[in-house]
């Protein structure tokens, strides 16, 4: 295995970070050919192949190593850096020797702070983005955030792990398992206006093949995780062949709170998991955001970790069990929990 340059790795999360406009189209198709390739021919053992030869919707992690799980990040660059490079690069070092595995769950844009920029886009959209300064702002850390993610998992393909969640949806599609989106103003379609517009169709095209490349769903020695609660059970071969089945592409990315299956969890959860480790087992998810650092569903087995103001991550130990008050941390109070 080729040495990993850490301080390179260092350095592209900082450019990624520093931008103030999004890269040139020509500099991110790059990249975006590069990802596609890792992410098509991803070993079969971690993503067990579907019938038409492409890696499917699970991801099999190692038990022998580390987990950490981010939640949905939506643009905040800094909260990813921050995961990797506090405690001198400790995450870092260890995704280099194999030890540690990083898991996102998704929603890499749409920023969910700065709901005045999405106001003032808006009126860049409604003039047909003849100027789109306050557009360049927001595509500069949405796009910033997944270059360092694509970045990453060219870097680290076995040990870094980037879920789809339902702000993949670089199209703003209805359909094959997406919905359209709009919070604060039209986060999708002014998303998508933006970028066939400013970046261009290789792009977009690039991009929609790499969002539709992503996993659904992992699976550890002593948990689960998706994007979202799933809406039901979903067996290997629903979410294998994922690009063909739109209701496990909703089912893991979209379903609110009080709107999944009673016992969906806990069916999983004793399918997916060995015996011996179910009696500490557990399943994170993001998409609906908590206060506080998690907060509980389905009989205390579901356990969400998105705060759209915190720093949050869950730390999973390769031997034992599960200890939420401790594996579930904060990181944005400048000091980093060992792991």
């Amino acid at each position: 295995m080729k040495k990993t340059d850490i301080g390179s790795v260092k350095r592209m999360l900082l450019r990624a970070q520093s931008r103030t406009a999004p890269a040139h189209a020509s500099e991110y198709c790059g990249l975006l050919d590069r990802v596609n390739a890792v992410l098509e021919s991803e070993d079969p053992r971690t993503r067990p192949r579907d019938t038409k030869g492409l890696p499917g919707g699970i991801v099999y992690l190692g038990h022998d190593r580390r987990t950490i799980i981010v939640p949905d990040l939506h643009t905040r660059l800094g909260f990813l850096n921050t995961v990797l490079t506090s405690g001198d690069g400790l995450a870092l070092s260890l995704l280099a020797e194999g030890r540690l595995q990083v898991v996102c769950l998704g929603d890499g844009l749409h920023n969910e702070q700065n709901i005045q920029r999405w106001l003032l886009a808006y009126n860049e959209y409604e003039h047909g983005f003849r100027d789109h300064r306050f557009m360049d702002e927001e595509m500069a850390e949405g796009l910033g955030l997944m270059e360092a993610v694509m970045e990453l998992k060219c870097t680290f393909p076995d040990g870094f792990h980037f879920l789809k969640g339902n702000h993949e949806n670089i199209a703003n599609e209805t359909g094959n398992g997406n919905y359209s989106f709009y919070k604060y103003a039209e986060e999708g379609a002014m998303v998508t206006a933006y970028v066939k517009k400013v970046m261009g169709k290789e792009f977009f095209n690039a991009y929609y093949r790499f969002e539709k490349n992503l996993p659904l769903f992992a699976a550890g020695r002593n948990f689960l995780t998706s994007h979202a609660e799933p809406a039901r059970f979903f067996s290997e071969d629903e979410i294998i062949e994922y690009r063909r089945n739109q209701e496990a592409v909703y089912g893991l990315t979209w379903t609110p709170n009080n709107k999944a299956k009673a016992g969906s969890v806990e069916t999983m959860l004793d399918h997916y998991i060995a015996e011996e480790n179910r009696e500490e087992a557990y399943y994170f998810g993001g998409h609906r955001p908590v206060r506080g650092l998690f907060g509980k569903r389905a009989h205390g087995r579901y356990i969400q970790i998105h705060n759209p103001d915190r720093y949050v991550v869950a730390v999973i130990k390769e031997s034992g069990g599960i200890d939420l008050k401790q594996s579930i941390m904060g990181l944005d109070d400048g000091k980093y929990i060992g792991i």
